[in-house]
C-alpha cells in the first residue's frame, strides 16, 4: 500500500472507518491480508485489527478463508463492484461462450449472480430442442433452490450462509431444502463435488447443474448453469454436460 496512503487525516474523519477503508485498500493490493498484516501496516494492536476485521466481515465487506484464515473480498465489496458496470462486463464476456455451450448441448444456458439470499438470473440463451427450458433472465430466486445459488453460496462460511436467510429457508417446490442442516450437508457436497445441481428445487419438472465463473484472483463472481427438462438429467447425461460446462466457465475466466 502505498504510503500516501497514511498520510494525516483531515478533521473531520473518523479514525476507525478510515483505518476500515485503508483495511479494503490493503486486500486490494495484496488480495487477501490476515491479522498480522493489518496490524503491521495500520499500526494498530493485533486485537484492534482482528476486531476492524470482524467488523466488515459482519457486514459482508471481508470474508475469511476456511483454510487459510486470510480475508479476502467479501461479497459486499464484489457487488458495489459490480453494481458500478452494471454487471455488465461479465455479462457482455460471458455471451458467445454460453451460445457455444447452449449450440453445443441443446439445452438453455443461464449465468447467475448472487443477489442478498437470493439468484439473479442475469442472462440465458435457450436451447434448440422442441421441449427446453426457457431463459429466466431477470428472475430472482432463492439461491438455496438454485444450481447457480447453491454453487456460490457454497463459497460462503456456513454461518455466512445462514445469516442470509433470517426467516428461514423458502420452500419453493416440494423439493426445496428448508432444512438448515440438510443445506450445510447439501453445500459441503458441493464443495466437494465442484458444481451444484438443482433437481426440481425451483420448478416443477426442471433440473440444472452449475459451476463457478471465477475472476483472475479466484474468487467467484457468477455462475453458469445449464438448465433441462427432468426427464433429460441422468447421471450419464450429466457426467457428458459437466467438462464442457467447465470448459466454458474458464473461458469466460480467461475473458475477464
Amino acid at each position: 500500500m502505498q504510503n500516501n496512503m497514511l498520510g494525516a487525516l483531515p478533521p473531520y474523519a473518523i479514525g476507525s472507518v478510515d483505518k476500515a477503508m485503508l483495511i479494503l485498500l490493503m486486500i486490494r493490493d495484496r488480495g487477501e491480508v490476515r491479522v498480522t498484516d493489518v496490524s503491521d501496516e495500520l499500526g494498530v494492536a493485533r486485537s484492534t485489527a482482528h476486531r476492524l476485521l470482524l467488523t466488515l466481515a459482519n457486514r459482508g465487506f471481508v470474508a475469511q478463508d476456511r483454510v487459510s484464515r486470510a480475508y479476502r473480498a467479501g461479497r459486499v465489496v464484489v457487488e458495489i463492484g459490480l453494481s458500478a458496470v452494471g454487471g455488465l462486463d461479465v455479462r457482455r464476456k460471458a455471451r458467445r461462450h454460453m451460445e457455444w455451450l447452449a449450440a453445443e448441448l441443446h439445452e438453455t444456458v443461464n449465468l447467475i449472480m448472487l443477489e442478498g439470499n437470493g439468484a439473479r438470473f442475469i442472462d440465458g440463451v435457450e436451447g434448440d430442442r422442441p421441449l427446453r427450458v426457457s431463459s429466466r433472465t431477470g428472475t430472482l430466486l432463492p439461491a438455496h433452490s438454485t444450481s447457480g445459488g447453491k454453487i456460490l453460496l457454497a463459497e460462503l462460511p456456513d454461518e455466512e450462509v445462514l445469516d442470509l436467510f433470517p426467516d428461514g429457508l423458502t420452500r419453493v417446490t416440494d423439493r426445496t431444502i428448508t432444512d438448515p442442516d440438510a443445506l450445510r450437508a447439501e453445500l459441503r457436497s458441493v464443495r466437494d463435488l465442484g458444481y451444484g445441481v438443482n433437481h426440481e428445487e425451483s420448478a416443477a419438472g426442471l433440473d440444472a447443474v452449475a459451476v463457478c465463473v471465477r475472476d483472475h484472483l479466484g474468487r467467484a463472481l457468477a455462475a453458469l448453469a445449464v438448465s433441462l427438462p427432468h426427464q433429460r438429467m441422468t447421471q450419464g447425461n450429466l457426467h457428458m454436460m459437466l467438462p464442457l460446462l467447465r470448459s466454458a466457465a474458464e473461458a469466460i475466466s480467461q475473458d475477464l
